[in-house]
């Protein structure tokens, strides 16, 4: 069985040389697993732009409006740490589109990967934190627009709480919010997700797996999710610059394969995206992204039916 991961080109667009946003680990990825032998081959899906009305679902018409035809003023601006283009418009639809495509093809084969995606810090009429569009919100409103699921768990292991995904569906029974992050990292001022485990600086593999496990499987018993959107940021590893946990390579890995192994034993189809990354070594970032294509490529030769 083949590994659906859905990957565009324009993932990666220009920027100044000295920006933050470490844009080139998309490009990188895509080649890192181009040249990977994995435990199963990939099937390569393009995505297609999101549409407005699916970004509507979650973000106010004003903004969407605002967002796509550049009328963000220049407090926006900085807040999403991005100056407005038109490539930065179509860079984010494709995003959203594929995290849209990685749920659709989840739903089909039980496990399915982005190569971007995880921008959990998009609120309804705002953008924050190099978020503009909320990609996991939108998906997940689909998923429940289009009658494809009752109840979406989203399982946020990023370094960062996902503040605009939990505001997004405080009163949504239809979606759980799970964030697993680091209780002093951004941001300051912290959304209440459906479930928040706040991690001490400095928290290693095995003390953050003990976690992990303590709380996960007894999410998915109780809430019985139809499907599952997991965001795997490695901005918890010990090299990240923005991160302030101490995760390793290996201890990402063992990670990663414990939410989709646990999922697809539980028969739940999950949809992963790749979440924040943040070390100016773009090679080794990539690397580290690439540890939830190898853990998923091994859960599904290890499960290969789903059923």
């Amino acid at each position: 069985m083949a590994l659906t991961v859905v990957h565009h080109p324009g993932y990666t667009i220009d920027l100044p040389a000295n920006h933050p946003f470490p844009m080139e680990k998309f490009r990188v990825l895509r080649q890192l697993l181009g040249e990977r032998t994995l435990a199963c081959p990939i099937e390569w899906h393009t995505p297609q732009p999101a549409t407005l009305e699916s970004l509507q679902r979650v973000h106010t018409r004003d903004y969407v409006h605002a967002f796509v035809h550049g009328q963000l003023d220049r407090a926006a601006q900085r807040r999403s740490g991005f100056v407005w283009s038109e490539a930065l418009v179509q860079r984010v639809r494709l995003e959203t589109g594929g995290t849209l495509l990685t749920l659709e093809a989840a739903l089909a084969t039980g496990l399915a990967c982005n190569s971007a995606g995880g921008t959990h810090h998009a609120h309804a009429d705002a953008a924050s934190g190099y978020c503009l569009i909320n990609d996991l919100a939108v998906a997940a409103a689909h998923a429940l627009a289009q009658g494809w699921a009752e109840r979406v768990l989203i399982v946020d292991c990023d370094v960062h709480q996902g503040d605009g995904t939990a505001r997004l569906f405080e009163k949504v029974p239809g979606v759980f919010t799970l964030s697993m992050h680091a209780a002093r990292n951004f941001p300051a001022r912290k959304a209440k997700s459906d479930l928040d485990i706040a991690l001490p600086n400095g928290m290693q593999d095995a003390a953050y797996l003990a976690e992990l496990t303590s709380w996960l499987p007894g999410v998915l018993a109780a809430y019985q999710p139809d499907v599952v959107l997991y965001d795997a940021g490695v901005d918890v590893h010990h090299d990240d610059r923005l991160g302030y946990l101490s995760l390793s390579s290996d201890g990402l890995y063992a990670r990663d394969h414990y939410v989709l192994n646990l999922c697809r034993e539980a028969a739940i189809p999950v949809a992963a995206v790749i979440g924040g990354g943040y070390d100016r070594d773009i090679i080794a970032l990539a690397a580290r992204h690439a540890q939830l294509h190898r853990a998923a490529a091994d859960v599904l030769a290890a499960h290969p039916r789903f059923d």
